[in-house]
């Protein structure tokens, strides 16, 4: 796929583009659990591959997984069989601390490899575009330190807060980059920790960065961060993201009526408590209002609000997909 803007790409649709962020409800049909798709390349593909051919995304991303940089640095991280792997020890206390990883190329990790081989096989076997996931860089500051520690942190630490972004930009970069060399056409940076600080201080420790990162790579940029994010709509799209993933808590039409028009909002259907919870009739309907709701702005992506648990009935998925492709763009 070219390295078009994601506005252009959307423009140049003349349906919405319906794009769920899913992969652990994949699972369910390789029979696999999480933990083996998160060590097994070729399962993970196959897992991802039996989504594509089931539901057919406009965009194709692998498994959400926030701890890969992290294990891949050196921070313990714990694996359940059926569930997102979490970090189980925040070492960083000191600005000394970060040396110990300083000397660690993330590349040769195990499980950085596996991610860069499975954009590798999407590359190869996709016709459609390739979206990768890496960690926003206050949230990987925030696994090394804690994240009730780093938002503290930014109140009375400043300088340990910025050289651990700082060092977190770095990891994200190069991951990054091998992911677009690997066939990634989307970069989604990942941000959930952002959701606790205040507009200031996300500029400070977490905007500045993520827009370093952003110029650095040649591809499409989106930026997601989970939870209400509402107070921190403008510097997020200050960061020079070309798209914003909101989640369920975001008014789409009230965002769309303050950001820029080529910026691309992504979104927000209820990972939870209609994509999960809901009945197939009661999705429909869901996915049927957000699209009237945001028939006047062109600059839109049906999504959900955040990964889709692996609980997630496919009945459900196939009741989003359904609608989705009903609506064509006013």
């Amino acid at each position: 796929m070219s390295a078009s803007r994601l506005i252009d790409i959307v423009r140049s649709c003349p349906s919405r583009l319906v794009a769920p962020l899913m992969g652990f409800p994949g699972t369910s049909l390789t029979q696999s659990t999480i933990w083996q798709n998160e060590f097994n390349s070729r399962l993970q593909y196959r897992t991802i591959k039996a989504l594509v051919d089931r539901f057919d995304p406009d965009i194709v991303f692998f498994m959400m997984d926030l701890a890969v940089e992290a294990g891949a640095i050196g921070i313990p991280v714990i694996f359940p069989a059926n569930g997102s792997p979490s970090v189980a020890e925040h070492i960083v206390k000191h600005v000394d601390d970060l040396e110990k990883f300083k000397a660690v190329n993330l590349l040769y990790d195990g499980r950085v490899r596996t991610y860069l081989d499975i954009m590798r096989f999407m590359d190869v076997n996709f016709d459609k575009f390739k979206g990768a996931y890496v960690i926003g860089p206050f949230t990987l500051a925030g696994l090394m330190m804690g994240a009730t520690e780093i938002a503290m942190a930014t109140l009375d630490n400043s300088e340990l807060v910025h050289a651990a972004v700082a060092f977190s930009s770095q990891i994200i970069t190069l991951y990054a980059q091998a992911l677009i060399d690997a066939g990634a056409d989307i970069i989604c940076i990942l941000e959930p920790t952002a959701t606790f600080i205040s507009p200031k201080a996300y500029r400070e420790f977490s905007g500045t960065y993520t827009q370093q990162i952003i110029r650095k790579l040649n591809a499409i940029s989106v930026l997601h961060i989970c939870g209400n994010t509402k107070h921190l709509i403008k510097p997020m799209a200050e960061t020079g993201a070309q798209g914003l993933s909101l989640d369920a808590a975001v008014d789409l039409a009230q965002v769309a009526s303050e950001v820029p028009e080529d910026l691309v909002l992504i979104g927000n259907i209820d990972p939870v408590r209609v994509m999960v919870n809901a009945s197939p009739e009661e999705v429909r309907r869901a996915v049927s209002d957000l699209l009237d709701l945001m028939a006047p702005y062109p600059n839109f992506i049906l999504s959900t609000g955040c990964d889709l648990p692996p609980e997630t009935p496919l009945e459900n998925i196939a009741a989003f997909m359904e609608m989705g492709r009903q609506y064509t763009k006013a």
